[in-house]
């Protein structure tokens, strides 16, 4: 329960990043640079190697200003913040990936009764399972995609969250799941 507290906290500060930048010229401009540079990637990886990822061009680490790697939180963004992939490292659990995924859903819930859930399935990363869930959070009259991929390695559960601005819904559900098809469990 712990590591989906942490992780609806981290959640929360990002969400409130993005909703205090509402410019709607810069979030034009983002999703036209995004979609020009969208083949160009950077490669991500954490845990020695063991989680690897590739972000699109642009989203950089700022782990250093919202999280710290010694809480086993790493924090990617955009300049203005809307767009962001966290990494949360947590403790094992005994629970089901299908179970926390439901817990997650209800937290969101309670705190976002509007919220959408887009979708609540079993994906496989390499050879490991996961379940991705894909839903529209809403936050002072700010809607965001989130994708969370939640799986687990050893005796800890890795909790990779996007978030992207939901003005061009499609557009943020293709880019989650390009960056979601990358991740790679060793």
């Amino acid at each position: 329960m712990r590591p989906i507290t942490h992780y609806l906290s981290i959640c929360l500060v990002v969400l409130g990043l993005s909703a205090c930048d509402q410019k709607k010229d810069v979030q034009s401009s983002q999703h036209d640079n995004h979609s020009a540079s969208q083949n160009e990637r950077q490669n991500i990886s954490l845990l020695d190697g063991k989680l690897t990822f590739s972000l699109p061009t642009g989203m950089s680490d700022q782990t250093g200003k919202l999280g710290t790697e010694s809480n086993n939180m790493h924090v990617y963004a955009d300049s203005t913040g809307q767009e962001a992939v966290i990494v949360i490292i947590g403790d094992g659990t005994t629970l089901t990936l299908p179970q926390l995924s439901q817990k997650l859903q209800q937290q969101q819930r309670d705190r976002d009764p509007q919220l959408q859930v887009v979708t609540d399935k079993a994906i496989t990363l390499g050879s490991t399972s996961a379940q991705q869930l894909d839903s529209v959070v809403s936050t002072n009259n700010h809607s965001n995609w989130s994708t969370v991929v939640l799986t687990k390695l050893s005796n800890q559960l890795i909790t990779i969250q996007i978030s992207l601005p939901a003005d061009n819904q499609s557009q943020s559900q293709a880019t989650a799941s390009e960056i979601v098809k990358t991740i790679v469990i060793h």
